[in-house]
């Protein structure tokens, strides 16, 4: 009986999880765009996990109930969240136009180190809403529905969800390298890319508007 409530809660945490993660989003646009070019890879995976897992784990204990008393925080969160897709996606659109000859390599003077990718990831994933209604609020509140320990069974479930994603995602991205070795590809990738920031970007900041 509890071996079958554990793996129910497991499965339940799994399928929630995955299932909200296969989208085209700017978190999974910017680790593929590092797994094509072989850099911190491996740090991209940990982290998309580890957030994964902790905001997870967070609406599971409550949080979803105290960002909801705290609209301050939400306006401010969404605010920055915004400007900062806005000027990403306006960078990935510049170098469609203004870099058609980028190759799988950029320059080494425009390579950045682990803590520079890492941040962008960072504010790429904090700094987006749309983590949370997922994360928080939807996932979280599901695995809030489970008894006891059954809660942190149900994050584990998700927490392994996010870790398959993102380990096919780096894969694929390492096997489309020679793809890549061409500027098509990049400016392909570049131009789904600033268009899916800039339409985060005013779907944020809609969502401002409409609740001022």
């Amino acid at each position: 009986m509890w071996t079958n409530l554990i793996s129910s809660s497991w499965i339940a945490g799994f399928t929630v999880c995955l299932s909200l993660l296969i989208s085209i989003g700017a978190q999974n646009l910017y680790v593929l765009r590092q797994a094509v070019q072989g850099r911190h890879v491996r740090a991209c995976v940990a982290w998309c996990v580890l957030s994964d897992a902790l905001l997870i784990g967070i609406g599971v204990a409550g949080m979803a109930q105290l960002l909801a008393s705290m609209p301050g925080l939400s306006f401010w969160l969404s605010a920055g969240g915004a400007l900062f897709l806005l000027c990403y996606g306006l960078y990935a659109l510049w170098r469609v136009a203004y870099a058609p000859d980028v190759a799988i390599q950029e320059p080494q003077a425009a390579q950045r180190g682990l803590v520079g990718v890492l941040g962008t990831l960072v504010v790429i994933t904090l700094f987006n809403p749309h983590v949370y209604l997922d994360t928080v609020l939807l996932v979280g509140s599901i695995g809030a529905r489970q008894d006891g320990a059954l809660k942190a069974v149900f994050v584990a479930g998700a927490a392994s969800a996010s870790l398959l994603w993102f380990l096919l995602l780096a894969s694929a991205g390492r096997r489309l390298q020679q793809v890549f070795a061409h500027p098509l590809p990049w400016r392909v990738l570049d131009a789904l890319t600033g268009v899916m920031m800039l339409a985060l970007s005013w779907w944020i900041w809609s969502g401002i508007e409409t609740a001022a």
